[in-house]
């Protein structure tokens, strides 16, 4: 793996349309290809020996609920290429998880069920402290929350953005809007 994944998923996701590496082992154009690939990094997790085991399914809890979101709420809404990137390596001793994808983003998922949503900064707010989900009236929207408990009680760190925010939850979380715009969601959790 490349030790500038963070750059990859950022190129990945900003890239014009028509230019995207779809050709790249980092991509997963269905979700049985992002579950085959999130099994390989269970299992190499698992012989790397550096992560106790249950933390590491902690881990993959969390990709795998962000991974399967991106199918989940884009299903035929991709504007232009479907599917996500992952891509996961250990960086300064530290294992990194990057998944990018190019649908709707977080904001118009959820104004879809919540319509007073003003803005990015709230969506995410809502994304991560309401049961509420961009598929109703089907009874879900518990996915994030879990993650957020999982990722304060197992010690990691989450930067998530979609639109002009940014959620960045370790120990606490805190959102904050930034100077670009994503198109998506880009997001990165170290461990």
């Amino acid at each position: 793996m490349s030790n500038n994944i963070e750059k990859l998923g950022y190129d990945w996701i900003t890239e014009k349309s028509g230019e995207i590496d779809v050709v790249s082992d980092y991509y997963c154009q269905t979700r049985d290809i992002f579950q085959a690939r999130l099994n390989r990094m269970i299992d190499d997790l698992l012989k790397n020996n550096e992560i106790e085991e249950n933390k590491i399914y902690a881990i993959s809890a969390v990709a795998g609920e962000i991974g399967n979101n991106s199918f989940d709420h884009n299903l035929g809404n991709w504007d232009d290429v479907m599917g996500i990137f992952f891509a996961y390596d250990f960086i300064d001793d530290k294992l990194r998880i990057v998944l990018a994808d190019r649908g709707q983003g977080v904001l118009k998922t959820l104004k879809k069920v919540k319509p007073e949503l003003k803005n990015d900064s709230e969506a995410l707010n809502t994304a991560f402290t309401e049961r509420i989900s961009g598929r109703a009236p089907e009874a879900r929207g518990n996915g994030l929350k879990f993650s957020k408990e999982s990722i304060k009680k197992e010690n990691m760190h989450l930067i998530f953005t979609s639109g002009n925010a940014q959620a960045e939850l370790n120990r606490e979380m805190e959102i904050k809007q930034i100077d670009e715009n994503i198109k998506g969601c880009l997001v990165i959790l170290t461990v």
